[in-house]
């Protein structure tokens, strides 16, 4: 695995980890833009959203799931985002399939 994500998941650097399960790793952002900013990572290698294949799909029910429980874990199943960039054009940085938990506060000026 070549991304930071990737090395996280191998154990090769530390994280805030706050859940793990054989197809996902759930940790918190170290530049939150919320009280609550985590990152649902599947620990399979895949670059975007777009590099999805069929046999990857349930994966999106898994982090939708997860989030679910992890929002009702940190207060926020009221007011919360389940954020994914796909590619550079939208923001994507680190090109390892990702989505962000965010919320503990007013998400409207968030953009």
């Amino acid at each position: 695995m070549s991304t930071i994500f990737g090395r996280i998941i191998k154990g090769e650097i530390p994280c805030d980890k706050v859940y793990e399960n054989e197809h996902l790793i759930v940790f918190k952002d170290i530049a939150p833009v919320a009280p609550v900013h985590l990152l649902i990572v599947p620990k399979k290698e895949i670059t975007d959203l777009q590099s999805m294949k069929k046999e990857d799909l349930f994966l999106l029910n898994e982090v939708v799931l997860t989030a679910q429980e992890l929002a009702k874990k940190f207060n926020i199943e009221e007011g919360y985002r389940l954020v994914v960039n796909n590619g550079r054009g939208a923001g994507q940085t680190i090109f390892h399939l990702h989505f962000h938990l965010i919320g503990g506060r007013n998400l409207i000026d968030l953009g």
